[in-house]
């Protein structure tokens, strides 16, 4: 090995920075951040190129003076927090490392203008790359601008894994759009290339906020959060706003949480808010919302993150709960919750039985529930949750009762009626049917596949997965996501095959948020290519033409959820890509939900259909159809090889 040495100041600066500022969006949040902690009413921030070529944030905060600025450029200089006490007793400021202005310096050139309030005098400061090249007194504004140009220059490995200029900007904008969305009382805007994407008002009142960011629509269908009676737990309160279910999108990009005013990915918190609305959201889908979070500093961790994008609660759990019964209560207020039916199910624990139909229909619906023909007894209410097959689903003539697949009518490859249009896909009656109990020890067929093992149906369990004995060990599928594959994979062949745009009769107008405006132009061409005709007016796009294959499902959320499908975290989407993930999110839709009781010919159907996919091992999304467990994994996890057992085995 090489000899230990210590690294030289410059190499030191680098690496710091590397951690604080990764793309133009870090730098953008620490200037905001600093900005707000300076007791601005105003934050304005512009961007060019995404802001890989110039970000400048301005406000009318408090102001620095010449020696003020000298020393907050330097590395580790703060006015927010003294000494560790300080840190460990709780961070009540969105800085506090004084790392921000030194590590973006380091990185590009930082240009600062400041003048304190009441002050008679301004200052410049040139911070080049990470030396102060020159400083003097300036003509300016009460309050700090900071221009950034020339970022990551001299790093040209850093400034190569820069993404397209659309996705860069997309991370600006999220940043500054949550920090408008949580200082309504700060009046915050937003251009880039010279053009305004969006300026709130900063009168306090949130609402306003979440109009000049996402729109009319989504600031109609808000409702207020106040949870000043919670669960026990470390939180304080719980205030913000979130959306009606039936305005979402299908990525996480509109769920906002603020830990004490601070922007975070806090995880934890978004599982909370989707639980908290339970079946009433589809499969994939996500609602709006701006979630503050407020409790005792020194119960939350604010240093775990270089960026200070995370954070660490001593009582994860309990904060997670309260979040979830805060959003629960303000959606129950309102009467966006059915309180009175367990979660994806409408019908009682134990529903009655009817008989299903020699030959079902078409498209063939929910069975609803008769009077006075449910099962009783331990044993006949297992029946009824939990159906076993293998021997036949009857009908009135004793022949079995099966759905064979259909396409293009509304239904799943289960067979099972799934069209959103018009229903919730959890808003279903328990599906029970009526079947001949059988003894394991009977003989019954068992289905042969090319992909899939030979598999001997068992039953379904909690109405989600599918159980079956394959040659070697338990197989279980989750008909959701195997259902999914296969209609996933029937869209990608016709659209293959069809790669024509089919005008609409009457144009679709939807109304945009900001993040959808800003991806509109960038990907215009884009959108083309995959048969999408349409024109932007503001924030309102005119959608006049859309893929043939795909007209029947010409509605708003067609073109908001491909243009979400362009930028997914930090992922740069081609057309093939966008086309898939969009491919996939409509696959979702017509598929069989959790909590759907099938028949056993459905369930051969689905099998069938999933043992003819490309790849039947995983639904579009990744998350796996079948898992398998090994005769061998069930001897040790039941310790059959245990030695006292030895002769016994059998």
């Amino acid at each position: 090995m090489s000899e230990i040495t210590e690294l030289d100041p410059e190499t030191v600066d680098r690496i710091a920075a590397g951690e604080v500022v990764e793309r133009p969006a870090s730098a953008v949040k620490e200037l905001v951040e600093n900005a707000i902690d300076a007791d601005a009413s105003r934050v304005e921030v512009a961007v060019e190129s995404g802001g890989a070529e110039r970000i400048a944030v301005s406000d009318d905060g408090v102001g620095m003076s010449e020696s003020e600025v000298r020393a907050a450029v330097r590395a580790h200089t703060t006015s927010k927090i003294r000494d560790v006490e300080d840190l460990e007793a709780g961070v009540r400021t969105l800085g506090f490392r004084g790392e921000a202005l030194h590590a973006i310096g380091s990185v590009s050139r930082t240009t600062v203008r400041t003048k304190p309030r009441g002050g008679d005098r301004g200052t410049e400061l040139v911070l080049a790359h990470g030396d102060v090249t020159d400083v003097g007194p300036a003509g300016c504004p009460e309050g700090t601008t900071v221009e950034v140009t020339e970022l990551f220059e001299r790093l040209p490995a850093r400034r190569k894994y820069l993404k397209s200029e659309a996705t860069e900007f997309d991370h600006v904008q999220r940043v500054v759009a949550g920090y408008a969305l949580a200082y309504p009382e700060v009046a915050v805007s937003l251009s880039h290339d010279g053009r305004e994407r969006f300026a709130t008002p900063g009168r306090g009142d949130r609402r306003e906020a979440v109009m000049a960011v996402y729109g009319r629509e989504v600031a109609s269908a808000m409702v207020p959060v106040d949870g000043t009676e919670l669960p026990e737990g470390p939180l304080t309160g719980v205030r913000g706003l979130v959306s009606h279910p039936e305005t979402n999108r299908a990525g996480r990009e509109y769920l906002s949480a603020f830990v004490n005013g601070r922007y975070v990915t806090a995880g934890a918190v978004r599982e909370a808010v989707v639980d908290a609305y339970g079946s009433q959201l589809a499969p994939d889908r996500y609602p709006f919302a701006v979630v503050l979070l407020e409790l005792d500093p020194a119960a939350v961790d604010a240093n775990v993150h270089p960026r200070k994008l995370e954070v660490r609660f001593a009582d994860e759990a309990g904060a997670r709960e309260q979040v979830r019964a805060a959003v629960e209560n303000a959606l129950l207020r309102e009467g966006l919750l059915r309180s009175g039916a367990p979660r994806g199910a409408s019908a009682p624990e134990q529903a009655t039985i009817e008989p299903e139909p020699t030959e079902p229909s078409e498209g063939d619906g929910p069975t609803e529930p008769s009077e006075g023909d449910g099962p009783s007894g331990e044993e006949s209410e297992t029946a009824a949750r939990t159906p076993a097959w293998g021997g036949s689903v009857d009908g009135e003539d004793g022949e079995p009762a099966t759905v064979e697949p259909e396409e293009d009518d509304g239904t799943s490859a289960a067979g099972e009626t799934t069209d959103r249009a018009e229903s919730d896909p959890h808003d279903r009656r328990e599906r029970v049917q009526a079947t001949e109990q059988r003894r394991l020890t009977d003989e019954v067929p068992e289905p042969a596949f090319e992909r899939l093992p030979s598999l001997r149906l068992l039953g379904q369990l909690k109405e989600t997965y599918l159980l079956a004995e394959s040659p070697d060990g338990l197989v279980v599928v989750d008909q959701h996501a195997a259902d999914e594959r296969v209609n996933y994979e029937r869209l990608r062949d016709r659209l293959e095959g069809d790669t024509t745009a089919q005008t609409l009769a009457r144009p679709v107008r939807v109304e945009l948020t900001d993040r959808e405006a800003a991806l509109f132009e960038p990907h215009r061409e884009a959108l083309a290519d995959l048969g999408f005709r349409a024109e932007l007016d503001g924030r309102v796009a005119e959608l006049r033409a859309v893929p043939a294959v795909l007209a029947d499902a010409a509605g708003p959320e067609l073109l908001r959820d491909v243009l979400g499908s362009f930028v997914s975290g930090d992922a740069e989407r081609t057309v093939a890509d966008a086309r898939d993930a969009l491919l996939a999110d409509l696959a979702c839709y017509p598929s069989v939900t959790a909590n759907v009781s099938l028949r056993e010919g459905s369930v051969r159907a689905l099998l069938e259909a999933l043992d003819g996919c490309e790849n039947p091992w995983a639904c579009p999304h990744g998350r796996p159809t079948v898992v398998r467990i090994d005769e061998t994994e069930l001897e040790e996890r039941f310790e059959r090889d245990y030695p006292g057992h030895g002769g016994r085995r059998e």
